[in-house]
């Protein structure tokens, strides 16, 4: 009888058991908690409201977060080294894919967050090094995740419109971020080529992120109203609209203050009107839906909503909106979102009538002088100013008769008559007419 001889059993996807154990199910959806403590370091710096102390604790929150990545990256490393295939499990389950844009994402806030807070501990020098690092890998993380998520999307993974949630949005938002906190780097790069090049990419970044968001945003939309709200444990994620509404004032607020001294100066005045042109209505929209959330999870708690990962959605967007609305506070100085009204000029203040003080409110406005008419961004670009035309020539000066002061006539000069009619006749002295001259 001949015994066929049984194959040996394969290798497991998993060698070795005890190793790394514990990594074995950690998500890239870790990195959320990063991205939450980095802006609220970020965001708390740019508060209108600084007791004393505020900036320690942001600085100490900004520290926190940096542990926390990168405990994360070697956590995750250790992950993908010896458990390649829940790794790769991760990137084909459609709920957990798209949380690598959070990896993109914190690595961007850390690094922002050193050039804003973290230099006091640092050091410029060392903050600038930090920030480079991780711009430049998050900026290329962001983009592999926000061109592969989606194809994954399309290719690999089997959805629904019914499955549409607010997590979709975290890949195609990571270059938003980068974006938003590229311009900080602008400054400390060589004068001329190097910096423009990075604004125009940062701008770049910036429209990329936003159309994919336009596409993608009213896919979101329309699953909430059309198959109802969504479960109870997502229904935090509904914040995550917030992110690119206020990531992307933000961003322009951020183009406007380093365009001057960068690109021609028709371009930086055009950044400045485009910041609050597109931050004014933007932010608009995201009190409407941070309302419309707020009533989402109200509702999800009265029905039992407890405690989840999904919570972090709370921080981050929450946390942009509030830099966009610092950034608006800079370029309009209105006192809704300013952050320190300063005293409004001579010419603008009035004084209240004191009791039995007739007329004081009246005469004080007509001796105070006309305050100078202000002259906009917008104003300033159509209309040049006097000497100059929009295709940098000069205009031809054109002469205007003059007029003599009242009562001071030159009298007129005295010309010759022809020959032919002879000797000109000698000028007769003027005559006076005065009252009761006759009578003497």
């Amino acid at each position: 009888m001949v015994t066929a001889a049984q194959p040996l059993p394969r290798a497991t996807a998993h060698p070795h058991p005890r190793r790394a154990a514990g990594v074995r199910h950690l998500g890239p959806h870790w990195y959320a908690t990063v991205m939450g403590t980095a802006i609220v370091a970020t965001a708390g710096a740019a508060l209108p409201l600084r007791p004393p102390g505020l900036r320690t604790v942001c600085t100490a929150v900004w520290a926190l977060s940096l542990v926390l990545l990168l405990a994360l990256l070697g956590a995750r490393a250790l992950h993908w080294r010896h458990h390649r295939d829940q790794a790769r499990a991760h990137l084909l389950d459609p709920a957990t894919a798209p949380f690598y844009g959070c990896l993109a994402m914190a690595l961007l806030a850390v690094g922002g967050g050193a050039l804003t807070v973290g230099r006091d501990w640092i050091g410029i020098e060392a903050a600038v090094a930090l920030d480079t690092v991780l711009f430049t890998a998050g900026t290329v993380v962001g983009l592999a995740a926000a061109v592969g998520v989606p194809y994954l999307m399309a290719v690999r993974h089997r959805v629904e419109p019914r499955q549409a949630t607010p997590v979709w949005l975290l890949p195609v938002v990571a270059p938003m971020v980068s974006a938003a906190l590229g311009p900080l780097l602008v400054p400390h790069l060589p004068a001329g080529p190097a910096r423009e090049t990075l604004l125009f990419a940062c701008l770049a970044l910036f429209g990329l992120s936003l159309l994919a968001t336009l596409v993608m945003l009213p896919v979101v939309f329309a699953r909430i109203l059309t198959a109802g709200p969504l479960p109870l444990a997502l229904t935090p994620t509904l914040f995550l609209v917030l992110g690119p509404l206020g990531q992307s004032t933000t961003a322009v607020g951020m183009f406007a203050d380093a365009a001057p001294g960068v690109v021609p100066a028709l371009y930086s005045e055009s950044f400045g009107v485009l910041a609050v042109l597109y931050g004014v209505p933007v932010m608009g929209f995201a009190l409407f839906w941070s309302g419309l959330a707020t009533a989402h999870v109200l509702r999800a708690r009265r029905h039992g909503m407890g405690f989840t990962m999904t919570w972090w959605a709370f921080t981050f967007p929450v946390g942009t909106c509030v830099t966009g609305a610092e950034a608006l506070a800079r370029l309009t100085g209105l006192a809704v979102c300013d952050d320190h009204p300063g005293p409004q000029p001579a010419a603008a203040r009035t004084h209240r009538r004191r009791p039995g003080q007739r007329g004081h409110l009246a005469h004080s406005r007509r001796r105070q002088p006309r305050p100078p008419p202000r002259r906009g961004i917008l104003r300033r670009i159509v209309r040049r100013q006097p000497g100059r035309t929009l295709l940098r020539q000069e205009p031809t000066p054109t002469t205007q008769p003059r007029r003599e002061p009242t009562g001071q006539r030159r009298p007129l000069p005295h010309r010759a008559l022809p020959p032919a009619l002879g000797e000109p006749l000698p000028r007769l002295p003027a005559a006076t007419h005065r009252r009761g001259q006759d009578e003497a």
